[in-house]
């Protein structure tokens, strides 16, 4: 935490400080309304005096006598009201109404029940009004000092791991590499280590030792949390799983202390699998000048290094971490004996995607037309939690127009909702900027379908989604592990047909372009200084991926000089000015199509693949197959 930011103030105790005393004025009122109720539906005897009890049993009118201490109930006949009296203390009942005159015969007529006072039932009665208060007077004092205990408490549980624990029992939460599409070579690179963990004796006994730690790697949502804990359901052994942030505090030392007491906990719950989601945010590079030498992240860091150093050949406790930027990792934490083994999860192709949908699509009715594969090939550069959300947001689109079963236009429909976000129907166009739209998205749609680098157009529409005015889906006819330069310039083209439609048709620039301008002038960029596609600039990589920590340099240092970087800027115009020119001449040849297309924009708002391709080839423009892709060269 930077040293100049001041400590926030404690609300949340103040607010449940007096959260307490209102729970506990509540409970008092509960209880006093309570007592209130009970003594008040009492019924309350008369009392009477014992001359009257004595007349009353010469009458005949007494059916019995119970006596408690000197209080006599009287019980009559014929009546289930029940009189008090009193007796003369020291002196019998019979003796006292005997001195009022009455006959011993009527009183032999009279059943005379004499209660001991004394137990339980007598002695909490009486003393029940002084020990209510004492009890609740007592709850109140514990009930505002339980919190004041839990915040002393937690300053001795501070330095204790805070790592989730899936028991291998816990078949709920159980992950096996059945439940995991793709990622074959992953999983076999894994697969010794579950023998490792079930059987390491064959593994010792020959003298191999399996890495102490496993590092995955890959984009974000391609599997790697998953992953880890099908490799600990493979095995049924225990899984502790922890951020790398969650290590890191304000206080200096408490991340060291949970590191040693995760390890600790893991060997005595051995065998166990660490998890260390995110390790970049305690495992970058040490000695770039922030935070000096006792930052917090760094003792951190040196303590995993410590406890890692620290395993014994037979211990079976096996350290698995997960990033998406390995170039920012220490060298110290991914040297032989450390995190030695690399495993590189790649977004899955075309048959990967195609299982991952599958196993996505359990427990979802499927109408008769769903076919996955067709999803798979539109969905290209889509990684595993996309896959997923993609499957939710088709049975989402279903429910919300009350049918039981998810048809394949749920799932067409879900695609661009993944892609681009929802439709904005609300989002009403002017008559002007709807024709501008229309002549936009029109330019990068027929410049694609000219260059004949550049992907095919599957849709254009005119209708909002997200923050875009209008989009077109270009999708490639197959995957492509790498890119040529030639494939590069012609998707600058097609990103610039929009700018340059508006300039050629109604003789100015909007903000509609924007994104596509800093697409383009990030691709040009990337060629220039990163993929060596420059033959001014020469095969120089210039810039580090991102601009981020490069072999332990500095965040946006700059090992060239400036008039390399103005030469840079040159190359960068020199690559966005041919593009312009490159998708102007296309737009003014074929003119006819692209007023063609942007009527029919107009008029539909959206135009699918087959009608668009039927309105290029009618003005002499054939759509691309698969075969004229695999017969262009790379370069």
């Amino acid at each position: 935490m930077p040293a100049q930011r001041k400590p926030q103030k404690n609300m949340s105790g103040r607010g449940n400080f007096w959260s307490n005393i209102a729970t506990s004025l509540l409970v008092f009122l509960i209880l006093s309304g309570l007592y209130l109720v009970t003594v008040g539906n009492r019924t309350v005897a008369e009392e009477i005096p014992i001359s009257a009890v004595a007349a009353d049993i010469i009458s005949g009118k007494v059916s019995s006598i119970s006596i408690e201490g000197d209080e006599l109930s009287v019980s009559y006949i014929g009546s289930e009201d029940i009189k008090k009296s009193k007796k003369e203390p020291e002196v019998s009942v019979i003796e006292t109404l005997s001195g009022y005159g009455v006959p011993k015969d009527k009183l032999a007529t009279v059943p005379i029940e004499v209660k001991s006072p004394g137990g339980f039932g007598f002695w909490l009665v009486n003393l029940a009004p002084f020990i209510l208060p004492i009890i609740f007077i007592a709850f109140f004092i514990w009930f505002l000092t339980r919190q004041v205990r839990g915040a002393g408490m937690q300053a001795f549980t501070f330095g204790q791991s805070k790592a989730r624990l899936i028991s291998p029992d816990d078949k709920r939460q159980r992950v096996t590499f059945k439940d995991i599409a793709g990622v074959k070579e992953a999983k076999e690179e894994l697969t010794e280590v579950v023998d490792f963990l079930r059987n390491p004796r064959k593994f010792l006994e020959i003298g191999a030792r399996i890495p102490k730690g496993i590092l995955l790697m890959g984009a974000s949502g391609t599997g790697k949390t998953l992953l880890a804990r099908a490799v600990a359901g493979e095995a049924g052994v225990s899984f502790f799983s922890i951020s790398g942030s969650e290590f890191v505090e304000m206080f200096v030392g408490v991340g060291a202390s949970r590191v040693r007491d995760l390890f600790k906990v893991a060997k005595q719950a051995a065998p166990a699998i660490i998890f260390v989601d995110e390790i970049d945010a305690v495992g970058r590079v040490r000695g770039t000048g922030v935070g000096g030498g006792n930052d917090e992240r760094e003792q951190t860091l040196n303590q995993i290094l410590v406890e890692m150093d620290g395993f014994e050949p037979n211990e079976k406790v096996i350290v698995m971490a997960a990033t998406n930027r390995p170039d920012v990792l220490d060298p110290a934490l991914v040297r032989p004996g450390r995190f030695d083994r690399r495993v590189v999860l790649d977004l899955p192709d075309r048959n990967d995607r195609e299982e991952i949908l599958k196993i996505h699509s359990h427990k979802k009715p499927f109408a008769e037309d769903v076919n996955l594969k067709v999803i798979a090939e539109r969905t290209p550069g889509f990684s595993g939690a996309d896959l997923y959300s993609l499957m939710n947001e088709g049975a989402i689109l279903a429910a919300r127009e009350t049918r039981t079963k998810v048809s394949q236009y749920d799932l067409i429909r879900a695609i661009e909702k993944v892609m681009l976000g929802p439709e904005r129907r609300s989002h009403l166009l002017s008559k002007k900027e709807k024709e501008i739209t229309a002549y936009h998205e029109a330019g990068h749609a027929l410049v694609s379908s000219v260059l004949p680098y550049a992907d095919p157009v599957h849709k254009i529409s005119i209708i909002s989604r997200g923050r875009a005015a209008g989009y077109t889906l270009k999708l490639p006819l197959e995957d492509r592990k790498l890119q040529s330069k030639k494939e590069f310039l012609d998707d600058i083209a097609v990103s610039l047909g929009g700018y340059v439609v508006e300039q050629m048709i109604f003789g100015d620039i909007t903000t509609g372009p924007s994104n596509d301008l800093q697409v383009s002038t990030a691709l040009a960029r990337d060629m220039v200084t990163k993929y060596g596609m420059s033959e001014k600039i020469g095969p120089v990589a210039l810039e580090s991926s991102g601009g981020q920590v490069l072999f332990g340099r500095g965040v946006g240092e700059q090992d060239y000089s400036e008039r390399v970087s103005a030469e840079i800027d040159g190359e960068v115009s020199r690559i966005i000015n041919e593009g312009m020119k490159k998708a102007g001449d296309i737009l003014i040849k074929h003119r006819a199509a692209l007023d063609a297309i942007s009527a029919k924009l107009i008029e539909v708002e959206t135009i699918e693949r087959d009608e668009y391709e039927k309105l290029i080839i009618a003005h002499g423009i054939m759509p691309k197959q698969k075969k004229d892709i695999e017969h262009q060269p790379l370069v």
